[in-house]
């Protein structure tokens, strides 16, 4: 399993046929509104309805999820679309399409469930290293680690087709018949049909970062906070009131559109039969957003203060990787890292280099092993670069298992630059050698270990030789000799 970081922004968008879904910065569990066509139920959330962090609408059906990882569908299940395979258990993200539902685990795969007659329920394989998910009509979409998307399902119109150069992909949504994709650079990519012009990206295409499809429209949220809509306008779905400033999040419906501010009230326009625009007042308090064919939902922010929340949990007993959520209401910073730390006391080593940001709740370590006590610690970092403790909360985890000896991970890989090499030694081993090699065998580095190591041990690879050269793309080896036992594991270098 790869190290993933759970979406590529600070917001993760999923789109779907005539569906957008928009989380806003800062999310915290709240209770679902449903307004629109409820012929089917699709608005009246079942059970206990709180504890919702993101939401998506289908043709007529609904979709949420829930701040412990699980999801909740409702109601219209003609093909099982709300039928959530088990086990129900640690989602991060949720689509939809007319009348399938799609769920991103947080090991990376995704799980489809409903109508699968054009394969829109059939993940191609390798099913891993996912960071978003979205849903068309009967397509599917999703958002690899290495920034390509994967798209499946019905394919009359191109909407699979993803255009080269399919790289640096940060989110990704789904329309009729027609997907889209923000690159990491803020401009947007779209195929499949064009015969409103949904495809057509205004000019100029630049500074986007959040997406979303509706039924032969098309919307982006761009960095300043307004809303560009393009494509089919005959309702006027593609018009966004004035004043068009101070959004955060973006959906699409079947012909009509919402955006949610940042003062947490929605707006929402165009096709208008079954009140799917009439926001249910009061219009306040709302930290994420969704369209749904004829309907729309949104989640709303609880009443009370929302306490600081972070805790771990192993992600499952054949898995030794650690789950870590959190809740930071009103968290400074503008990113997150993450420490761990063998001892509570510390000292505590950083596992994220790179800030995460505070509105994407998870994080998968799978640099842990069996038998070993972990304990974490979360840091804001501010504009200045200064580094603060976000809370001071530090939960602890047991990771089952006895320790097995050999190379426990290669991370990244493929990798560009450097490498981590994670791998365990006995007690009183007598000769042991840790390098690298290349496809012939010929020795590329030795790394190690160090005279009396024991236990678990990373060791970083720059990806040179002895000699000090960058090594050429390629397949490697690293091999691990201990008193005559040999381990070896493949890894790629791309350069």
């Amino acid at each position: 399993m790869m190290k993933r970081v759970l979406a590529a922004l600070a917001l993760v968008f999923l789109g779907m046929f005539v569906l957008g879904t928009g989380v806003a910065p800062g999310q915290v569990p709240g209770s679902v509104v449903g307004w629109g066509e409820n012929g089917d139920y699709q608005c009246d959330v079942p059970g206990a309805n709180a504890d919702f962090v993101a939401v998506a609408g289908g043709g007529r059906h609904s979709l949420g999820v829930k701040s412990d990882g699980t999801i909740l569908a409702w109601l219209f299940n003609w093909e099982g679309q709300c039928d959530v395979p088990a086990p129900n258990e640690n989602f991060c993200a949720v689509g939809a399409g007319y009348e399938h539902s799609l769920g991103l685990n947080s090991d990376g795969t995704i799980v489809a469930w409903g109508r699968t007659d054009f394969g829109q329920c059939d993940v191609p394989g390798p099913n891993s290293d996912f960071t978003a998910v979205a849903g068309g009509l009967h397509h599917g979409l999703g958002v690899k680690s290495d920034g390509t998307i994967v798209a499946w399902g019905w394919n009359t119109q191109g909407q699979c087709d993803v255009p080269e150069p399919n790289e640096d992909f940060v989110a990704v949504a789904g329309g009729k018949l027609h997907s889209l994709g923000i690159k990491s650079g803020g401009t947007f990519v779209a195929w499949g049909s064009n015969a409103s012009g949904q495809c057509d990206v205004p000019e100029p295409n630049a500074d986007f970062i959040a997406v979303a499809g509706g039924d032969v429209h098309s919307l982006g949220l761009k960095s300043d906070g307004t809303i560009v809509a393009w494509g089919d306008n005959l309702w006027p779905q593609c018009d966004v009131p004035a004043p068009n400033t101070g959004f955060s999040a973006v959906a699409g419906g079947g012909f009509h559109s919402l955006g949610l501010k940042s003062d947490g009230t929605i707006v929402a326009w165009g096709w208008n039969n079954h009140g799917q625009c009439d926001v249910p007042a009061p219009n306040t308090g709302f930290i994420a957003i969704a369209g749904g064919t004829l309907h729309s939902l949104g989640v709303k922010g609880p009443d009370t203060p929302v306490e600081t929340a972070f805790y771990a949990t192993v992600v499952s007993d054949e898995d030794d990787a650690v789950l870590l959520r959190w809740v930071l209401p009103g968290c400074p910073g503008v990113g997150l890292k993450i420490y761990r730390s063998l001892s509570v006391d510390g000292p505590y080593t950083c596992l994220t280099p790179n800030p995460l940001d505070p509105v994407l709740g998870s994080y998968v370590d799978e640099t842990t092993w069996p038998g070993g006590t972990f304990w974490y610690e979360l840091r804001a970092v501010l504009d200045s670069g200064e580094e603060i403790v976000a809370t001071e909360i530090h939960p602890s985890v047991v990771v089952p298992g006895t320790l097995v000896l050999g190379i426990r991970y290669v991370m990244p890989n493929p990798a560009t630059e450097r490498t981590t090499i994670g791998y365990t030694l006995p007690n009183g081993w007598r000769s042991a050698r840790l390098s690298v090699h290349d496809v012939t065998g010929r020795l590329v580095q030795q790394l190690g270990p160090a005279t009396g190591a024991q236990g678990f041990i990373a060791v970083d690879w720059d990806g040179r030789t002895s000699s000090g050269e960058r090594v050429a793309s390629g397949v490697y080896f690293v091999r691990l000799e201990v008193d005559g036992a040999v381990a070896t594991q493949r890894m790629v270098v791309l350069r």
